[in-house]
């Protein structure tokens, strides 16, 4: 995995940090779109800045993923029932209890396997004949990563599987039945109410304000309309939640179902980083979520009128 941008993007923006320094804030926005012509973007942050891989619909001159790889085909019509979308970055160990757990419990829908190989550290397990892998050869963040995933999916339906899963019987069919109904648009085992868009909480089975991404389906159409997560966000916490808004302001409804035989070990997107730093990223991606809804209060399923 490389440790940063190349050097010419380093200069790029040294160069950058000094016009901002002078306040000179058209060079600084000139050398931002350079950087980003060259298949980065930049990342602003106190004192400092960097970049991270642009995540583009073709590959750029640094090559950090194949042009076959970065294609999406959404738009094309499904060719099958089902694709099932990994993310395997710094636990391959995890990746493999996932996909032993589906060889030793068959399921009973026809699908696929994606895995996105984020720039992955570790010997991954052997995926050939199990799943076709979309190789990033520089780290990028966990919204691009996935949105790789469900971009190259041929499925009717889309399922995001987090690997701390382990599944322990079949649950593809249960799930896919959450979808029967042509109004639903994205569904899972668990799901989130909150009656002010400030506080979620655990929902039963039905319908919900928004799925949880340990095990997300997703109707194609639906992942058409909204094109996947929002790139921002590079940590994980509450992008399901506003990939659930963003489907359902566009009419689709989202269903809990049922409990799955899916049993949930460590996260690792969670347990990576210390108290301190989960909170930060959890504020800043909630920040943005409310950014993008907190004023749609009809999306709210047992909204509370506002005090005044």
């Amino acid at each position: 995995m490389s440790e940063g941008p190349p050097p010419e993007i380093g200069a790029l923006l040294d160069e950058r940090a000094r016009a901002r320094a002078e306040r000179d804030w058209q060079r600084a926005d000139e050398l931002r779109d350079t950087i980003r012509k060259r298949g980065w973007e930049v990342v602003d942050s106190a004192g400092s800045s960097t970049a991270r891989p642009l995540l583009a619909g073709a590959s750029t001159a640094d090559g950090y993923a194949d042009d076959a790889d970065l294609a999406s085909i959404l738009d094309q019509p499904a060719e099958i029932a089902c694709s099932l979308v990994m993310v395997a970055d710094d636990h391959p160990a995890d990746l493999a209890r996932l996909l032993d757990a589906l060889e030793r419990h068959p399921q009973d829908v026809e699908h696929e396997l994606l895995v996105v190989a984020n720039a992955a550290t570790g010997e991954l397990p052997p995926l050939e004949e199990r799943a076709e892998v979309l190789t990033l050869r520089e780290r990028v963040g966990w919204a691009d990563a996935v949105n790789l995933g469900l971009r190259r999916s041929r499925g009717e339906i889309v399922v995001l599987l987090d690997t701390s899963l382990e599944p322990s019987g079949p649950f593809l069919q249960p799930l896919l039945t959450a979808l029967d109904d042509p109004a639903v648009g994205v569904a899972g085992p668990w799901g989130v109410t909150s009656a002010d868009g400030r506080q979620f909480e655990d929902a039963p089975p039905g319908e919900v304000d928004a799925i949880e991404g340990y095990c997300l389906a997703l109707r194609r159409p639906a992942l058409r309309e909204v094109g996947g997560f929002d790139h921002r966000f590079r940590f994980y916490r509450n992008a399901d939640l506003d990939l659930s808004f963003a489907i359902r302001a566009r009419g689709w409804k989202a269903i809990r179902t049922e409990p799955l035989p899916l049993t949930r070990h460590e996260h690792r997107g969670w347990t990576a980083h210390d108290e301190a730093e989960r909170d930060r990223l959890s504020r800043r991606n909630f920040y943005r979520f409310l950014k993008h809804w907190g004023d749609r209060r009809d999306l709210l399923l047992r909204s509370v009128p506002q005090r005044r």
